[in-house]
């Protein structure tokens, strides 16, 4: 690998022709306006550029990106991976070539994404991150159960979002043992008595097909889970048939006795919680989790001249149901959408002025 001394520099490099944004979600806007600064100043070309989830802490960010990419004209992917994972990709081609097909489209998605809370400290923080588990880990959820209740091929516009609910909460790390591990892990800057961010929250999106039918939306995302490791579940529902995914339902499993020790470690399963007892193992995460099938298709898209099929416009999409499912929260409501205020809303947690204790 070669190190280079600023993005611009990067694109400046001949054999560069795409770059992955996958900083921190503070730094999203820097980077993306470095790359199209070294674009419009004639210091090299780029075919396209993909950005990590999300797209932006708040909807103006997102926006911006877009409006970034599209003003340089490069091509734009959004990486969402989960909507690549072979167990997700093949469910949905078999559900809607034979469920479907003969008994009507599917009319409810359940999707969760649930492990024991980020590695990296800025995570933790509203401020850096944009919110809690609702931003860091619902953009999953959200967009991997609209994938499957979308058509194969069809435009996701085909469903049209028509309200949001949903609830967050702080059910661990707030209390004071847990306060204390985020605290010194960060040195003391993260400080969950005064400023937590939410570690869990729900919401259900409705959603109108093409043929004025109500589509339903249920996610669930968790830093409080305690389990193997990272559970991602899926559940699908038609007239006729049903879909289920969960990646802890693994085909290989071990298990160890109290007698077998050794350090903490994550070669097992990602956010590894144990080292004995009987553990599943997801032995290519890569793959299963859909990161080599969303790459594969971004550079093959980029190759081709083309812009990819999951790509910041959706990630936008993501992000103004992301933002109307905190106002939801905050507001102990149902919220039509999309809402007025949706372009300017930033979630009280990202502004540092929630707590739920002091509520």
């Amino acid at each position: 690998a070669k190190a280079y001394d600023s993005i611009t520099d990067m694109v400046a490099d001949k054999n560069i022709h795409a770059l992955w944004i996958c900083a921190p979600n503070f730094t999203r806007i820097e980077v993306m306006e470095e790359i199209v600064h070294a674009i419009e100043t004639g210091k090299g070309e780029l075919i396209g550029v993909t950005c990590e989830k999300p797209l932006g802490r708040n909807v103006a960010e997102a926006r911006k990106m877009l409006e970034l990419a599209q003003s340089s004209n490069l091509l734009d992917g959004y990486l969402e991976n989960q909507i690549f994972a072979p167990s997700v990709t093949r469910g949905k081609e078999i559900v809607w070539a034979r469920g479907a097909a003969l008994t009507g489209p599917p009319y409810l998605a359940r999707a969760a994404e649930e492990h024991s809370g980020p590695h990296m400290p800025w995570f933790w923080e509203g401020e850096l991150q944009g919110g809690g588990v609702l931003n860091d880990m619902m953009c999953h959820s959200v967009e991997e159960a609209r994938f499957m209740l979308t058509p194969p091929g069809a435009r996701r516009d085909v469903l049209t979002p028509v309200s949001v609910n949903a609830y967050a909460a702080c059910l661990k790390w707030q209390r004071p043992k847990y306060a204390k591990i985020l605290s010194d892990n960060s040195g003391g800057k993260t400080d969950y008595t005064k400023k937590p961010s939410e570690d869990f929250a729900r919401s259900l999106i409705e959603y109108v097909n093409q043929d004025d039918e109500k589509i339903v939306v249920e996610t669930t995302t968790s830093w409080c889970f305690v389990g193997a490791g990272l559970r991602l579940s899926l559940e699908l529902f038609g007239p006729e048939y049903s879909m289920f995914v969960n990646t802890l339902d693994s085909d290989l499993r071990v298990f160890f006795s109290r007698n077998v020790t050794g350090s903490q470690s994550e070669d097992l399963v990602e956010k590894q919680n144990a080292e004995s007892g009987e553990m599943p193992v997801v032995s290519n995460e890569t793959e299963a989790y859909g990161y080599t099938a969303e790459n594969r298709h971004m550079v093959q898209s980029f190759l081709a001249g083309k812009r990819p099929e999951e790509n910041f416009s959706d990630g936008l999409n993501v992000t103004e149901l992301l933002m109307t499912a905190y106002m939801s929260a905050e507001q102990d409501k149902t919220i039509l959408f999309p809402p007025p205020s949706l372009e300017t809303f930033i979630p009280a947690v990202a502004k540092g002025e929630w707590n739920p204790k002091e509520s």
